[in-house]
C-alpha cells in the first residue's frame, strides 16, 4: 500500500497528505499486521511517528505477533523515538505473543539507555516471557552485566 511506504521511506509530506484526505488510515495495518505507527517507530522515522501519535494513533496498538511500537523501538534501538512513545503514554509491561516486555526486549537487544528509560516508567522487572526468563536473565546472556545488576528483582 502506498501509505505504508511512504512511512517506510520518510515522506512526511506525503503521510500528511495522505492522512487528512483519510484519517481512518491510522487504523490501517500493512501486510504484515504493522500499524502505521509501529511502521514509522521501527523504520526510525522520529517525525512521522510524531505526526501520527499527534494525530491520534494508538501509542498501544499491537501487530499480528502482539507487539508495539515500544516493542520495536526496543529491537532497533531509537532512544529518541524510544521517548517520544513513552511521553505519549506508551505501556511499558504490556506483552506479546510470546509475554515478552519492551523491557526484555531492550535486554536482549542490549539497549541500555532504553532499558533506563522503561525502569524509570514503572517496567515490571519481575515479569517473565514464555519460557519463564526475566529481562535481567536476557541481559546475562547477552552479556551485560551492568544491566543485569540494575534488572534484579
Amino acid at each position: 500500500m502506498e501509505f505504508f511506504e511512504s512511512i517506510r521511506n520518510g515522506q512526511l509530506g506525503e503521510v500528511k497528505s495522505m492522512v487528512e484526505n483519510d484519517p481512518n488510515l491510522l487504523r490501517e495495518r500493512d501486510s504484515k499486521g504493522f500499524t502505521p505507527l509501529i511502521l514509522a517507530s521501527y523504520s526510525d522515522q522520529y517525525e512521522i511517528t510524531e505526526y501520527l501519535l499527534e494525530q491520534g494513533a494508538d501509542v498501544n496498538g499491537r501487530d499480528a505477533a502482539g507487539n508495539t511500537a515500544l516493542m520495536g523501538v526496543c529491537f532497533k534501538g531509537n532512544a529518541n523515538i524510544a521517548e517520544l512513545l513513552l511521553a505519549h503514554d506508551a505501556d511499558v509491561n504490556v506483552q506479546n505473543a510470546q509475554r515478552a516486555t519492551a523491557l526484555i526486549y531492550a535486554a536482549t537487544f542490549g539497549q541500555y539507555e532504553i532499558s533506563q528509560m522503561l525502569l524509570e516508567k514503572g517496567a515490571d522487572k519481575s515479569i517473565t516471557d514464555n519460557k519463564g526468563h526475566t529481562a535481567e536473565f536476557h541481559a546475562r546472556v547477552q552479556g551485560m552485566d551492568d544491566l543485569a545488576n540494575q534488572l534484579k528483582s
